[in-house]
Order: C-alpha cells, then sequence, then structure tokens
C-alpha cells in the first residue's frame, strides 16, 4: 500500500494522540496531555505547523478531538467510520491547499490557515483515516491485542499481521510469558 510522507505523518500524529489517552482498561493512568505545555510538546514533536500560543482551549479542543478518533478506530464497519471522519473532517472547516514548507516538497494541507491545533489535527487526520478507508485498508487501524496494552497503531505491513503496537515490548513479553506457560506445562 502506497502512503504519502504527509498521509504517514497525519497518521502518526493520530495515534500518537490517541495514545496519549488514559488507558480505559487502567483506571488512574495518566493522561500525557496534561497541559497546554504538554500539548506544544506534542506538536513539536509531530511537526505540527502553523500553531500559535496554545492554551487550555485548546487542550480541551484536542482532547475532544482525540476522543472523537478513538470512535472512528472502535466503529464497528465501514459506514459507521464513513460517518463519524465526515463529521470529524466538517467540523475542522477544512479547506485543501497545496504547500512546501520545511524542506517537504509539494503536499496538500487539508487545515484552513491559522486553524487551531484541533482543527488541524482533525482535518489532516482525518482525511489520512480517510484515505485508509477509501482503500479498503479500513482493518489496519488497530488496537494492541496485548490485553494490558490496547495503544492504538497502523497495520503497514504487507500482509496486514501485525497484532502488537510493538513487537519488542508487548510482543516480546505476551511470547516469553507463553512460553514460560508451556515450559511449565510440559513440566507438571
Amino acid at each position: 500500500m502506497m502512503i504519502t510522507h504527509d498521509t504517514r505523518c497525519a497518521l502518526d500524529a493520530v495515534v500518537a494522540l490517541l495514545n496519549s489517552a488514559p488507558e480505559g482498561e487502567s483506571p488512574g493512568a495518566p493522561d500525557s496531555l496534561t497541559g497546554p505545555g504538554a500539548l506544544a510538546d506534542f506538536v513539536r514533536r509531530h511537526n505540527i505547523s502553523d500553531v500559535g500560543v496554545l492554551g487550555e482551549n485548546d487542550l480541551a479542543a484536542v482532547r475532544s478531538v482525540r476522543a472523537r478518533f478513538a470512535q472512528v478506530f472502535a466503529a464497528d464497519d465501514d459506514r459507521t467510520a464513513a460517518t463519524l471522519l465526515n463529521q470529524l473532517v466538517a467540523s475542522a472547516g477544512t479547506t485543501p491547499q497545496l504547500t512546501d514548507h520545511d524542506s517537504y516538497d509539494w503536499h496538500v494541507h487539508y487545515f484552513a490557515p491559522g486553524a487551531s491545533v484541533a482543527d488541524h489535527l482533525a482535518a489532516d487526520g482525518g482525511m489520512a483515516v480517510a484515505f485508509l478507508l477509501v482503500a479498503g485498508e479500513r482493518e489496519r487501524l488497530r488496537r494492541c491485542e496485548a490485553p494490558d496494552c490496547r495503544h492504538a497503531f497502523v497495520d503497514l505491513s504487507r500482509n496486514r499481521s501485525r497484532r502488537y503496537c510493538d513487537s519488542r515490548t508487548c510482543g516480546n513479553r505476551l511470547h516469553v510469558a507463553a512460553y514460560r506457560a508451556r515450559r511449565r506445562e510440559a513440566a507438571g
């Protein structure tokens, strides 16, 4: 599957945004978007351009966008996901524009110039997820299968076989646990 650089960056930002939420199955787990400073760090890490000074209102709006993306990832079918994506992208007031900034070649931004960071994430991230849905690849939007994780990720493996957000941590931990269980059973 061919994914352009800007679409990949937008997908990465959506996944990171989803994974900034407290884990639903871990009561008391912290929200990593703790304030405007943490949001500014998120913006810097994901090279989100054209964002001014961030405040509490921006933080609340981004958290709302995050909750809406979580609904898209949890959607039972393509039609539901499409409806949610249409609402998300429309709420951002998309204004597609060609741009070439920060040494990147021509690409499309879907947010209006001067848009809030929440609208930026909703528009660019929503369109990136929409491209997966249009390509018949929505099943690539996944949650980690490790029972104690549930982080979001986009499975970009050739055969769509990725099961864990990180094979070195979640995948390896489960494989080691299964190995130990088999050894105990064989010794038992």
